[in-house]
């Protein structure tokens, strides 16, 4: 097996320390055996991320160097929190607390509350719509449906970004948010529904990381009792951090810095959320000596699915593209990717039902399928598409697999049979574990056959086939397992979220397809309006557009198939394009210029004592994390504009304002060549620095924040021949 071909459905833990780190690439060992200091790990797509983590959490606990109630590791979605649960277990590394942001606050604040702020902790609500809708009477403003959701959406990211109602209209035009009213509208809109809050006694997700903030930063001696819990961080999908976020991650660790961090710009899909990847970015300027290794061996997709990939983001701009990973596939050749154009949206959905048979008729499971499109009103289209084929579907993003009504009946089915087995006429003629299961839940519906047909009796008859699945596998993997080991482990499971496979073709938006794979991807709806959407505008927009059409491609282990319609509806003007995106990648489509050269390679950066040697210069490295303080007034410094500049803004500069000019004339030839924004050259703060320190030698130019490795061995000589009143590559002026 290669390092992150998918295990065994119940591998054998690892007998040692040791035994934990077989299998790992070179780099992926790196991540695991690093386990002291401020790591950053770049992980592309498919390159084993997950197992990296969670191998180093585990070897760490194994080897006695971690204790496991001292490890906090937090993530986005339940899904992922129960996956890293799991794979923990699977590697008896027991005792590891693996949570949500939001999971992980609001334990803390329901045991905190009493001391902190006496009582019992408020309501949790769990939707907010109603509220909003309540706030939205009280003040007047009328919305439809569409409209309370996108209000409620503004709510959370004003929260998430610390914005508060009086600052919300200046802080959305700063963000360029199209707000779905007035922005005076939205900002009544807020205080009405805080005042609403208070009124009720209850609080909102938001609310729980506001709170715990709070208190964390209120009571010194909280914070101290949580830091002296929790030891070690580590933080996944790392570039969808909000800052409030980032500031509970901060209170958290206090002036400590073993924290590991993991994530991908390049994936960055969520930043109308307030996510940015802005906190992955500046990770080494925050912890001058951290180690940061880069993963970029592919091992789900094959070289060709990988070469899309790469060529969606070698036409990307921006900071993010600035620090793409060029993935390197691991597997076997594979098909080319399948470009379809159809005349409307219906031939389209038909188009792709037919090609799905094809393959279903060939032997590829219904689960390892899926239907990805831009926004979940197009899933209708292809629903009843896949229906008139008689092809059984799920819909991404539905009810959670435990908390399904069939799958609690069959789990306290099974529970009564472990029990009372003996005494069941059912299971008299049942000679193992696979054929109890089926027996037991034959009384709950299931059938050696699915039903004909689609909806509701096909989604349940799914359900508890998969749990007989689960019972298959779980016999295979270890023999002489009884009913009762089996419900232990559906237990288990269900505490992790860790479901089993549902068959079934899956349907789901990009943004929930994250975190995915499947052997067959269709990227449907690849077309100009749709990818990007037409409400993108901006360059950012654009450019995160591009980010979830590559998060798309890179969801396919084996095939891809991309499609487009040139019109809506049947009849309908055929005036619609392919995607911009694809331009110079599909087939008839031209080329295009590519970046090369800016994209980061595979390997292993580590902030140790001692020199780096870019070049033929040694530049001396910091050692430990030292608060960044202004050279001219003292105070710390925590923006990363400041940092750079090692001043604060307001402070007086005493910047070669005609080195700066110089400075900048420069970079906008350098962008023109390399077809890229100026600020992927270097940022105005950065040119500022330069221009304020005047470095003379190489070390004081590398050690410039904003310059960087990379930057200073790209155009580090002709910096240091401006600074010096040389022209790049010539002679000193006025010779």
């Amino acid at each position: 097996m290669t390092a992150a071909t998918h295990s065994t459905l119940f591998p054998q833990v690892p007998d040692s320390a040791d035994a934990v780190l077989e299998g790992l690439d070179p780099e992926q060992r790196e991540v695991a055996t690093a386990l002291h200091g401020p790591v950053c790990v770049l992980a592309g797509a498919g390159t084993g991320k997950t197992r990296a983590i969670t191998h180093r959490i585990a070897y760490g606990v194994r080897a006695g160097i971690l204790q496991p109630s001292s490890v906090l590791a937090v993530t986005f979605t339940n899904r992922a929190a129960g996956e890293m649960r799991g794979r923990l277990r699977q590697l008896g590394a027991h005792g590891v607390q693996a949570r949500t942001f939001h999971s992980a606050a609001l334990r803390q604040l329901q045991y905190f509350w009493p001391k902190a702020i006496g009582g019992s902790l408020p309501r949790l609500v769990d939707r907010k719509i109603q509220l909003v809708a309540d706030a939205a009477a009280v003040c007047r403003i009328r919305l439809d449906r569409g409209e309370l959701r996108d209000a409620a959406a503004e709510i959370e990211w004003s929260k998430v970004t610390q914005t508060v109602p009086a600052d919300y209209a200046l802080a959305a035009a700063k963000a360029g948010r199209e707000a779905p009213r007035d922005p005076a509208e939205i900002a009544q809109l807020y205080a009405a529904y805080e005042d609403l809050k208070r009124e009720r006694a209850v609080i909102d997700f938001e609310d729980v990381l506001l709170l715990t903030v709070a208190v964390l930063q209120d009571r010194h001696d909280i914070a101290e009792q949580v830091r002296a819990q929790y030891q070690h961080f580590v933080v996944d999908e790392y570039q969808d951090v909000s800052p409030l976020q980032q500031r509970l991650l901060e209170l958290w660790l206090g002036e400590r810095d073993n924290l590991c961090v993991v994530g991908d710009a390049s994936q960055t899909i969520y930043s109308f959320t307030g996510a940015t990847p802005d906190h992955l970015l500046d990770f080494r300027t925050r912890h001058p000596g951290a180690t940061v290794v880069k993963l970029v061996r592919d091992y789900r997709s094959t070289p060709q699915v990988v070469h899309l990939a790469n060529g969606l983001l070698a036409q990307a701009r921006g900071r993010a593209a600035d620090h793409r990973l060029e993935l390197v596939s691991q597997r076997d050749p594979g098909p080319e990717p399948v470009y379809a154009e159809y005349t409307d949206e219906p031939a389209e959905a038909e188009g792709a039902a037919r090609r799905i048979r094809e393959l279903l008729d060939a032997g590829v499971p219904a689960a390892e399928i899926a239907v990805l499109f831009r926004t979940n009103g197009q899933s209708e289209t292809y629903e009843q598409a896949l229906a008139d084929a008689g092809i059984p579907y799920q819909l991404r993003g539905a009810e959670r697999f435990f908390d399904r009504p069939e799958v609690r009946k069959a789990g306290i089915a099974l529970r009564g049979a472990a029990r009372f087995g003996g005494n069941d006429a059912l299971l008299e003629d049942a000679v193992d574990l696979p054929s109890q299961v089926r027996a037991v839940l034959s009384g709950e519906g299931w059938t050696p056959q699915p039903p004909a047909g689609s909806g509701a009796v096909r989604e349940r008859w799914e359900s508890l086939a998969a749990l007989v699945n689960l019972a298959q596998d779980f016999s295979a993997a270890r023999p002489g397992a009884t009913l009762a080991d089996l419900v232990a482990e559906l237990d288990e499971r269900a505490n992790a979220q860790h479901a089993p496979t549902v068959q079934g073709v899956t349907l789901a938006s990009l943004h929930s397809a994250k975190g995915l794979e499947w052997d067959v991807v269709f990227l449907v709806g690849v077309a100009e309006g749709m990818m990007p959407i037409t409400y993108a505008r901006t360059e950012e927009q654009i450019e995160e557009e591009r980010r979830l059409l590559y998060v798309g491609v890179t969801r396919a282990r084996e095939r891809l198939h991309v499609s487009w319609a040139l019109s809506r509806s049947p009849g309908g003007r055929p005036n619609r394009r392919p995607s911009r995106f694809l331009d110079g990648l599909r087939p008839g489509s031209g080329s295009t210029a590519g970046r090369g050269g800016t994209s980061a390679v595979g390997g292993v950066e580590r902030g140790l004592p001692g020199r780096t040697v870019v070049g033929s210069v040694a530049v001396p490295r910091r050692t430990q994390r030292i608060p960044a303080r202004c050279r001219v007034c003292g105070r710390t410094l925590t923006d990363a504009g400041e940092m750079k500049l090692m001043r604060c803004e307001d402070c007086p500069s005493d910047m070669d304002e005609g080195l700066y000019e110089r400075l900048r004339s420069w970079r906008a030839v350098q962008a023109r060549r390399n077809g890229q924004p100026a600020f992927c050259v270097f940022t105005d703060k950065t040119l500022m620095a330069i221009a304020e320190t005047v470095p003379e030698e190489a070390g004081e130019l590398a050690r410039i924040p904003g310059v960087g490795m990379r930057k200073f061995t790209r155009y580090g000589a002709d910096v240091l021949a401006i600074c010096a009143g040389q022209d790049p590559g010539g002679e000193a002026e006025g010779d």
